[in-house]
């Protein structure tokens, strides 16, 4: 049967495909040359009106309105460089992609094209060398392409490691400057959430430049309010002279108050002379510093969009909002996580050293576990849905110093970190268990599956012992020596919001629903039982000798802390609050709906 070159429909679909494949071929080729020579050209840390701006801030450095346009305008240079150099990668693929379509289309028409010379039809011998070198060259060609293309992508992306993970902050005097103590690397075990690169920023503080700074001592924490339910984050203050009497309503021992710019469900931590506070809406976030003796704003540190943040905020649920982690500081800068995962570190002046995103956190309520400090390692418990890790970072730079997964559900608890033995841990909880870690490396201790559900309060510990609890599940004490073991359980009152905490041989857990229970913390027997007839989401507090519950209309309820119920007297705040409080010498600082409160005897 003599063979017969087709002319119907599939040779034309070929033909066609096989063209438009070359013409597009082509295009992307002139586009993504083009981008790439453009983003070669372009610096977006060093644009004449960037580097003009540097120059006024150096002859007026106290500048505000000049500092928020250089932020703004490094802001837009950097997400242009992002969209080009997305361009560039995303051309690359659909080059590929358009090559191997054109590439295919000839093959198909070369097998149903025949080759017999003899055949009217058919290919003379010459012609039929002249189409497979064309088809050789056109395939080398394609191939060139695509790899010319791919090594600019990847050049493409150093010149980004480089140029703006290096981290500057183009808002400061001297910021055009390269920081190389931060190479933006990260690594990211396998199951855990991705954490973009840093953006570290050059401040005037020694804990920035990484010389001078040290850790804060144990007394220096004792002496402060470092962060959620005070020093390790076990509800404990080490304060003294403290109020039991106040009215908000009345002015009585009120010495000042004074309105949150932003809302939020963060706690209020303070060292020496200054308190600080998140908040955060749709379009704005910030860190405020007020002053202790007055409650004047001394400065407002707002955080922009992050390279690597979402680009929508997470939704969240009503009682959680975008600023619901509270902050965390070691005396030398002061640190805040937002409900998109992103991070900020701000000295005491009020400049932002660096920012890192950990990327958006899956969860239905929105990050909002609170931030602790060991050393100089910022910890992170980001237990999210199908990815949970304990993170943490260089208080310098924000790099990452260690990252372990963690095979658990999601999370809304903090972590909390205790002496143990002599040994410093570590703790967190999250369904199905506690996990206790080395805190400098984040090597698993031990752990103990005793808890189940969506975890929203932290441990407690004291002596060796370790309390966990949720709702719907069960009260858990953990002996955590010689080897763990539950030395009581209780499923009578739960909490799932307030955190217990334990001291002098007791245990105090408060409901939600407004029910204060003091355990005996080595056997469980209840002591006291409490009913305030409010609900309550603020953590318990232990200070001078007496618990502090703040119910969600903002009267506290003060008791002796002791294993016979003897009440001290309730007051109120004038306002609703669901935060936690925190102490001074003599004075206690509470957050409430819109207000920051600083109440001490007059």
């Amino acid at each position: 049967m003599k063979n017969k070159i087709p002319d119907g429909l599939l040779v034309k679909f070929l033909r066609t495909t096989a063209m438009i494949g070359g013409i597009f071929s082509l295009v992307l080729t002139v586009l993504i040359v083009v981008t790439y020579l453009q983003l070669k050209r372009a610096d977006p840390l060093n644009t004449p009106a960037l580097t003009r701006l540097q120059q006024q801030l150096q002859s007026d450095p106290a500048n505000e309105t000049l500092k928020q346009e250089i932020r703004d305008l490094d802001l837009l240079a950097r997400k242009a460089f992002f969209t080009s150099q997305w361009q560039v990668r995303t051309g690359g693929y659909l080059l590929a992609a358009f090559l191997l379509l054109g590439l295919l289309s000839m093959k198909a028409l070369e097998m149903i094209t025949p080759v017999n010379p003899e055949t009217p039809g058919g290919i003379p011998p010459d012609a039929l060398k002249t189409r497979n070198a064309r088809r050789q060259w056109f395939l080398a060609a394609g191939i060139l392409l695509v790899a010319v293309v791919f090594v600019m992508a990847w050049f493409n992306h150093g010149q980004l490691a480089g140029s703006l993970a290096a981290g500057v902050d183009s808002a400061e005097p001297g910021a055009a400057g390269n920081n190389p103590g931060n190479t933006g690397k990260n690594t990211v075990l396998p199951g855990t959430p991705a954490v973009a690169d840093s953006t570290s920023r050059p401040a005037d503080t020694a804990s920035a430049a990484g010389m001078a700074w040290t850790p804060p001592s144990e007394g220096e924490l004792r002496a402060n309010f470092p962060c959620f339910r005070g020093p390790g984050g076990l509800g404990i203050a080490w304060q003294k002279n403290l109020p039991v009497a106040w009215d908000g309503s009345s002015g009585k021992n009120i010495r000042w108050k004074t309105a949150i710019p932003l809302p939020g469900y963060n706690s209020p931590i303070v060292w020496k002379d200054k308190v600080f506070l998140s908040g955060a809406s749709g379009a704005k976030r910030a860190v405020f510093c007020f002053r202790a003796a007055d409650g004047k704003i001394a400065w407002t540190a707002e955080i922009p969009k992050l390279p690597g943040s979402p680009e929508q905020n997470p939704k969240v649920n009503s009682e959680t909002g975008l600023a619901a982690p509270t902050l965390t500081t070691d005396g030398h800068q002061v640190y805040a996580i937002f409900a998109n995962g992103d991070l900020a570190a701000i000295d005491f002046d009020g400049k932002t050293v660096w920012t890192k995103s950990l990327g958006s956190p899956r969860n239905h309520y929105g990050h909002s576990s609170s931030l602790i400090l060991y050393r100089d390692l910022l910890i992170v418990q980001y237990d999210q849905t199908g990815a949970a890790a304990v993170i943490a970072l260089s208080v310098k730079n924000g790099d990452k110093v260690w990252e372990t997964s963690r095979n658990v559900k999601v999370s809304w608890a903090s972590p909390i970190l205790v002496n143990n033995g002599g040994k410093a841990e570590l703790i967190l909880a999250a369904e199905p268990c506690v996990i206790a870690y080395d805190p400098a490396n984040g090597k698993e201790r031990w752990r103990m599956d005793c808890i189940s559900g969506e975890v929203g309060p932290s441990p407690a510990f004291a002596a060796g012992m370790v309390f966990s609890v949720n709702e719907y599940s069960k009260l858990a004490a953990i002996r955590t020596s010689p080897t763990p073991s539950v030395a009581w359980e209780d499923d009578e009152y739960l909490s799932d919001v307030p955190s217990p905490v334990a001291s002098g041989g007791m245990l105090f857990l408060v409901t939600s629903y407004g029910v204060v229970v003091c355990y005996d913390a080595a056997t469980g027997q209840k002591n006291w039982v409490k009913e305030l007839e409010r609900s309550v989401y603020a953590s318990p507090m232990i200070a001078d000798g007496k618990l502090y519950v703040l119910d969600k209309q903002g009267l506290m309820h003060i008791f002796s802390a002791e294993k016979t119920m003897t009440p001290l007297g309730d007051s109120p705040l004038g306002e609703g609050s669901v935060c936690t409080p925190a102490f001074a010498d003599g004075r206690i600082f509470i957050r409430g709906n819109s207000n920051l409160y600083c109440i001490g005897n007059r």
